[in-house]
């Protein structure tokens, strides 16, 4: 898959957020990369303070980035229909990172 498709479905995924969501989210950007360098099979990684984390001191700081990893998650996909998948559920995952939310809480929720 050419990294423009890839960049295509991740602005699919973002796009399928519901706007009430979108419009809380503050001070992100969602970035395609190829590869995590410390841990190269991790699929997506919110870099940043989450929004419950935030205090009255944030304030001046550079966004907060949600990364997405496109090698890592061809690698674990067989076809375009799992590359699909597997990036909105990457994205509603690390989006719900920037929302407070933890890894057990999200599994627990179908989106691990």
């Amino acid at each position: 898959m050419t990294r423009r498709r890839f960049e295509e479905l991740v602005s699919d995924a973002l796009d399928a957020v519901p706007a009430e969501l979108s419009a809380e989210m503050d001070n992100v950007v969602v970035l395609v990369e190829d590869r995590n360098d410390e841990e190269p099979e991790l699929l997506g990684l919110y870099h940043g303070i989450a929004l419950t984390e935030r205090t009255s001191s944030y304030g001046g700081v550079l966004p907060d980035r949600i990364s997405i990893y496109r090698e890592a998650i061809l690698d674990v996909c067989e076809d375009e229909d799992e590359v699909v998948h597997e990036v909105t559920v990457t994205v509603v995952h690390e989006i719900a990172h920037h929302f407070g939310i933890d890894e057990e809480t999200l599994h627990e929720l179908g989106w691990g």
